[in-house]
């Protein structure tokens, strides 16, 4: 669906693994979220699956809402991309930020641009609302790689 997401919000698991079938088993049973994995895909660190390998999550495939950050508005507009990691401890791997701005470049060209600009990318820290601040996708995090995707 063309035009449809404005924005790019990347986000941590704020777990040191993990992999999508694993976080849609916690967003279904314990967070009891109909769709299940939140995120419209999952990045891994080498753990539960390989290091900078693209999972690409259900809601993605069938174009649908996220379930990422804490405003229905901005999930209708919004994909999610979660890297594997706590980034409050660690920093992503080379191949993690590596697969994420090849897969951010492809998303943003197969969506199209809204008013002349491609999707904004945003940490999710910068998308929440105050009353649901966040420091995902944690203090590690190197926030000047967001530079990249200015336009």
């Amino acid at each position: 669906m063309r035009r449809r997401w404005q924005f790019i919000v990347v986000h941590n698991s704020g777990t040191r693994q993990g992999s999508a079938r694993i976080f849609d088993y916690y967003h279904r049973h314990v967070r009891r979220m109909r769709n299940g994995l939140a995120y419209h895909f999952v990045i891994g660190n080498g753990t539960s699956t390989g290091d900078g390998q693209i999972e690409v999550g259900d809601r993605w495939r069938r174009q649908i809402n996220g379930g990422h950050v804490h405003s229905d508005y901005l999930n209708n507009i919004a994909l999610g991309i979660c890297l594997v990691g706590d980034f409050n401890r660690d920093q992503p791997t080379r191949r993690q930020l590596e697969a994420c701005e090849e897969l951010i470049n492809y998303l943003r060209k197969r969506c199209g641009k809204v008013d002349a600009h491609y999707a904004v990318v945003r940490p999710h820290r910068e998308v929440n609302p105050p009353q649901w601040a966040t420091d995902c996708p944690g203090n590690a995090f190197p926030y000047s790689w967001f530079r990249r995707f200015q336009e």
